[in-house]
């Protein structure tokens, strides 16, 4: 289908019509299917109704959440169907008074997102009375999954791509996008910016939530794609063990421990640790050993009074992958990675000097005091030091002393191509990176009435700092490392080192701008916030929500030592020390419309901003400010969505469907060879819809599934990008994942599942002259449990072992995993 014929058709408000008529009579329909059997082991409690009100439709009630606890609720915990212990309606029980009452068990459905909390006091209210598109990858899931990662979790997620770091100072780490917009900034667990540039292991997750479009109301500065938000494991009232080894394709073996003790009747600790070492199926040369540790304890469970204490550490060293580079093939009309033309998928084009050492550790602690029932007090604090060795090689295929790459590739004689190993500006070059950060978030949250409406508003301030110093080290013989073969690469170079030495400065890497050859790069940036919203409900079935966000923004970036001036074309040019700094105001809007005819369903309208400077990406882009930046006007984003969420048969399955549209102005761009964040000044606009079903579908069988259809264009600024889609952004994504239980709880009990993910092929430059074929996956799972304690469990990966691609830039791509399995035992007590 042709971008304008999916632009005529995406019409918001005939489209939420239709989906709010179809939810009321959907939800007569649903009452009727009650009897439905439920899950066995779901998590069940009763719930009593006036036996005077049988038979009849209960008075729609306005839907008032209230703030999130200090524990909060796991996906399983939450979503709920109704039947009585024998799972037939409610039975009716004889009261003191001489009256009789209903009595339900209600039964939690732990694949429906639906009544998943968001995780964080700014937004206390669950993912179906939360305006806005919101996807959750609920625990469930990663456990049938066997995810091991962040970036793996988000393949659930419809809009979401991966981009590896650029240019001199390449970052690597998690560089996710949302709907084809950066998003490395906008990682937060429980509700606060996780600064750290590093690739994050999943072991200590409960759940993932991805808020989709504009959210620095909420956030502050960023989110222009939206937010992701991770939810931790903390301790709960509930003592258990947890533990489970997996081991499989390309040499992996991977340990988990969760351990949770009530030590008193308001202590209690939980302990979350993990072990990995893996190779990567479908590429050489690469691995990852790391391990992870995270404690956590809770003062004054169930109080109204209660604190929080997380540690959370992880060491890593790992291999970075730079991929593979695109090439255009002569009579084509794009550019295509280089194993589209049958250059070897396994091919890795570094050397023996790269690699990527991290280590993180964050200390937190949440506060929540409810001073009475209608007042609500959370501060929530944060310190993060981050330590990081990178070193990597940046691969292209144009033009250099060897003659044109791509040329040579489709020649007679394709093993004479040689692929430049330095990218194109001499880097990125190996660095040391130490950083650090704090932040704290102080909120109310206040329920109360006037007269006949009632109010929730929330008022806070917060605060963060950032600190970032890198240090450069050059090759003592830079042109050794430069070249390879693209055919048949060779990460040994014989004599290269590397060092700091003064000698050595002119092998430094040429940090673009005029700012020269430097040893030390030091960043720092300063964000105060002050965030207020407030929802009223005019009547039990119609609330607004109205909100804004200030921040005084102050970023500063140095660059040192090295060089104080280089030779250009003859002629000496002087390079001194380089300081730069920004300050900037911002004010982020937020209004949204509901329509709640029952707890069950809402149809909504957002409209939301969000604003991001120049030199918000401090820790994780090579330069933040340049002397040709610094004074630019920040990037501004505006969302319009109108939308409808349901959850029907009394909680058993969700359904959502949202139409949007995402105006970006002044778009922020990463230069391919020099990795600088600069201002582009072109207009930009995505819309589209998003689909989603979760939950139990039948006794036994559960299934998440997400559609999204997106026509993105850029609509100013760069004549040669003009009209043209946006890169990263398919037209087309979906996912789906489906499990059947088989004779549960017997000694023949077997669980089957699988599911695919879809993404569309997408243009990797804003000119629209490369583009990436669409990924295809299939994976599976097979597990049997042994008692009640004991499970085993096989996944499969990619089973077609096709040539899928995962991160993703403008002049290179990186092959996905090949086709793997993975072996899974595990325990719970």
């Amino acid at each position: 289908m042709r971008g304008s014929r999916a632009r005529g058709s995406l019409r918001p408000t005939p489209l939420a019509v239709s989906l709010a008529l179809g939810c009321s009579v959907a939800a007569s329909w649903a009452d009727e299917q009650a009897n439905a059997a439920t899950q066995p082991d779901q998590h069940s409690y009763k719930h009593g109704h006036s036996h005077a009100h049988a038979g009849h439709a209960a008075k729609a009630a306005p839907v008032q959440a209230k703030p999130a606890p200090a524990t909060t609720p796991t996906a399983q915990q939450t979503a709920a169907t109704l039947s009585n212990a024998k799972g037939h309606g409610p039975q009716i029980v004889a009261q003191q008074d001489g009256s009789n009452a209903e009595e339900w068990t209600v039964v939690a459905s732990p694949m429906n997102t639906l009544r998943t909390p968001i995780g964080l006091s700014r937004m206390p209210q669950d993912v179906l009375h939360t305006p806005q598109t919101i996807d959750v990858v609920p625990q469930i899931l990663m456990q049938q999954q066997n995810v091991k990662s962040l970036d793996e979790a988000l393949k659930n997620v419809p809009g979401i791509t991966a981009s590896v770091g650029e240019g001199e100072g390449g970052m690597s780490g998690d560089q996710f996008l949302i709907r084809g917009f950066a998003a490395q900034n906008d990682i937060y667990e429980n509700g606060l910016r996780d600064f750290g540039v590093y690739t994050r292991d999943s072991f200590d997750y409960d759940h993932i939530t991805v808020i989709k479009g504009p959210s620095s109301q909420v956030f502050g500065n960023g989110t222009t794609g939206g937010a992701i938000n991770i939810t931790t494991k903390t301790p709960t009232a509930h003592n258990h063990v947890d533990a489970s080894f997996s081991g499989g394709s390309g040499s992996y073996y991977r340990g988990t421990l969760d351990v949770n003790r009530k030590i008193t009747d308001t202590i209690a600790v939980r302990l979350t640790a993990m072990g990995n070492e893996n190779n990567m199926v479908g590429r050489d040369q690469l691995y990852s050993h790391r391990w992870g540790i995270a404690p956590s304890i809770i003062f004054g469970l169930g109080k109204k009074i209660n604190y929080t204490i997380e540690y959370f550490h992880q060491t890593d060293n790992r291999i970075p992958d730079y991929g593979v580079p695109t090439v255009l093939k002569p009579g084509t009309s794009y550019a295509k990675p280089v194993t589209e033309y049958g250059v070897n998928r396994k091919n890795w084009y570094g050397t023996t000097f790269d690699q990527e050492n991290s280590n993180v550790d964050m200390l937190t602690g949440r506060l929540q005091w409810e001073v009475n029932p209608h007042i609500t007090v959370y501060n929530d604090t944060r310190g993060g030091l981050y330590r990081r060795y990178f070193s990597a090689s940046q691969e292209a295929c144009g033009n250099n002393k060897y003659g044109n790459c791509a040329t040579q590739l489709f020649s007679s004689n394709p093993e004479k191509a040689m692929v430049s190993r330095i990218g194109g500006v001499g880097g990125p070059n190996p660095y040391q990176q130490n950083d650090w950060s704090v932040q704290n978030v102080a909120s109310v949250v206040a329920n109360f009435n006037t007269g006949t409406i009632k109010h929730q508003m929330i008022a806070g301030v917060d605060i963060e700092h950032i600190y970032d110093r890198r240090q450069n080290f050059a090759y003592n013989n830079p042109s050794a490392r430069q070249y390879t073969s693209l055919l048949n690469p060779n990460p040994n170079v014989p004599g290269l080192d590397v060092g700091t030495d003064p000698a050595n400065y002119g092998n430094l890497v040429n940090i673009p701008n005029g700012v020269g050859r430097k040893e030390w790069k030091t960043s720092s940036a300063t964000d105060v916030g002050a965030f207020f919203s407030e929802q009223a409900w005019l009547a039990p079935w119609f609330s607004v929500k109205a909100g804004f966000r200030w921040d005084h923004w102050s970023s500063n970036y140095a660059a040192t030592g090295g060089e104080q001036s280089t030779v250009s074309k003859g002629v000496v040019v002087q390079t001194p020390d380089t300081r730069l700094g920004q300050k900037q105001d911002t004010f982020n809007p937020n209004v949204s419309l509901m329509y709640t005819p029952n707890d069950h369903t809402m149809v909504y309208f957002n409209w939301a901003e969000s604003t991001t400077p120049l030199g918000l990406y401090v820790t994780n882009s090579s330069e933040p400010l340049t002397p040709k930046n610094q004074k630019f006007s920040p990037e501004r984003s505006r969302l319009y969505e109108i939308g409808a969420k349901y959850s029907a048969f009394h909680d058993r399955i969700g359904f959502t469907a949202s139409v949007f549209r995402l105006e970006k102005g002044n778009s922020i761009l990463t230069d391919p060879s020099s990795g600088t964040v600069t201002s582009s000044g072109d207009t930009q606009r995505n819309q589209g819809l998003e689909l989603s079903v979760s939950g139990q579908l039948l006794k036994n069988w559960t299934m998440i599934a997400t559609y999204a259809r997106y026509d993105s264009q850029t609509t100013g600024g760069t004549l040669a990008d003009i009209g043209k889609q946006v890169q990263y952004v398919p037209r087309n994504q979906a996912t789906v994942w489906s499990t059947y239980e088989i004779a549960p709880k017997t000694l023949y009990n077997l669980t089957v599942g699988g599911g695919v993910t879809w993404r569309e092929g997408v243009f990797l430059d804003p000119a629209n002259t490369a583009r990436v074929p669409a990924n295809v996956e299939f994976d599976a799972v097979v597990s049997h449990q042994f008692g009640p304690h004991w499970k085993v469990a096989m996944n499969g990966y990619n089973l077609a072992n096709r040539l899928n691609y995962g991160n993703l830039f403008s002049n290179r791509v990186t092959p996905s995993v090949g086709r793997a399995f993975l072996f899974n035992l595990s325990a719970n007590y």
